[in-house]
């Protein structure tokens, strides 16, 4: 290879190496997303995140991670003149931590293509990260579309650390009680701002006058702790926890990919229409990232309620056709409210608030053809498909 061919074939490599603020969407549709703006996303997406304020950070750097966290420590004990003094290990117990993959989808207007790349990341980063923390929130505290094995909501069902009854000074006591009884340090809350004119009448009164108040407002503490404001809690709901107990971690860089022809079935139009991107000239971003999450003492958290969801008594019997079934529920639907049904294997019953528009319509008297799945969950829902009441039964189907 004579010196020019060498010097060309170097120039050429050079220019496979891209700068965001010289390289167009269109140039560059798809890889991973630049440092300093993957690195503002995150920030953001840590920044809001209640999980990631609260929980403790895991460095990972592949989706499984195995690490040991500190159970039990070592005692002291009295010791007699001469006497042997007697010996205790700390008790470290290992843990494995996987991570999921977690995707948005962002459709925009197809002018995006001509941007520089560094100029596009800048007008998506805070879309991204708002999507990313609030799907991750859901899925690691409310148990929502959750593909982890653990989340707040199933540490509290797990351990029976929910007390039902109004936030007041006496209930929000005695959920600590559940946690400091069992020696274990309750170092925030979780609620949201619709509590907030609720948690300003915690008092304890004596010959009426307020002798204590548990909540801050200035500071947003309640008993002396921060409380993370999840926007997507129900009112009349909070959570109190030792999160120490609490991981996270985030194995890998952000990926993306812009799409001109893909038709998004998760978006629709305001005619229920799948949205079109090449018919519509749109274009999508899609972005993903990997985090992994875990609780590793569900006994650690507890749950004050007034305001959970409401139960329905399902029942399944044999249908009219062969591979129908017959649904009953109890009580009857609420005027105003429709119902909305999901089968499946092991399902879980929705949480209040949930929205469920993208499951099956039910008029609440026609026989359904399940087909496969072995339980059924009907959800009685308001105008705007979120979740009122909810139940689940085994499904029977005539033969």
């Amino acid at each position: 290879m004579n010196k020019n061919r060498k010097l060309g074939w170097k120039l050429q490599l050079f220019a496979q190496t891209w700068s965001p603020d010289k390289v167009t969407v269109f140039e560059h549709k798809d890889g991973t997303i630049p440092e300093k703006y993957q690195n503002m996303i995150l920030k953001e997406v840590m920044e809001n995140s209640k999980v990631m304020q609260l929980a403790k950070y895991e460095e990972m750097d592949s989706k499984e991670k195995k690490f040991e966290y500190f159970a039990k420590g070592p005692g002291a004990y009295w010791v007699g003149e001469g006497e042997k003094i007697k010996t205790s290990k700390a008790q470290w117990l290992q843990v494995k931590m996987v991570a999921k993959k977690l995707g948005v989808i962002i459709p925009c207007s197809r002018e995006f293509l001509h941007y520089k790349m560094s100029d596009f990341f800048e007008v998506m980063k805070p879309k991204i990260a708002e999507a990313f923390y609030k799907k991750f929130d859901a899925a690691a505290i409310l148990d929502v579309e959750n593909p982890f094995l653990h989340a707040v909501e199933k540490s509290v069902k797990a351990s029976g650390n929910v007390i039902d009854g109004a936030l007041n000074y006496d209930n929000i006591l005695e959920m600590e009680d559940l946690l400091t009884d069992e020696d274990y340090d309750v170092n925030a809350f979780i609620s949201t701002k619709k509590n907030r004119s609720t948690l300003r009448n915690t008092h304890r009164i004596e010959n009426g006058v307020i002798v204590e108040s548990l909540y801050d407002r200035s500071a947003n503490t309640l008993d002396g702790q921060p409380v993370a404001d999840l926007k997507a809690l129900d009112k009349g709901t909070i959570y109190a926890g030792d999160f120490d107990y609490m991981y996270y971690g985030i194995p890998y860089g952000m990926s993306y990919k812009i799409s001109e022809e893909a038709q998004l079935s998760t978006l629709t139009n305001e005619d229920g229409t799948p949205v079109n991107l090449y018919e519509q000239e749109l274009v999508a971003l899609r972005v993903t990232m990997d985090v992994g999450f875990m609780i590793v003492k569900d006994e650690a958290f507890a749950k004050l309620t007034s305001g959970g969801l409401g139960k329905l008594t399902v029942t399944s019997t044999a249908g009219t056709k062969a591979g129908d079934t017959k649904i009953a529920v109890t009580p009857a639907l609420t005027s105003g409210n429709s119902y909305k049904y999901k089968v499946g294997d092991e399902m879980d019953v929705p949480v209040k608030g949930q929205n469920v528009k993208g499951w099956k319509t039910w008029d609440g008297a026609a026989d359904i053809t399940p087909g496969e799945g072995s339980e059924i969950v009907v959800a009685e829902c308001d105008a705007s498909y979120r979740v009122v009441n909810a139940g689940k039964t085994d499904v029977t189907v005539k033969e």
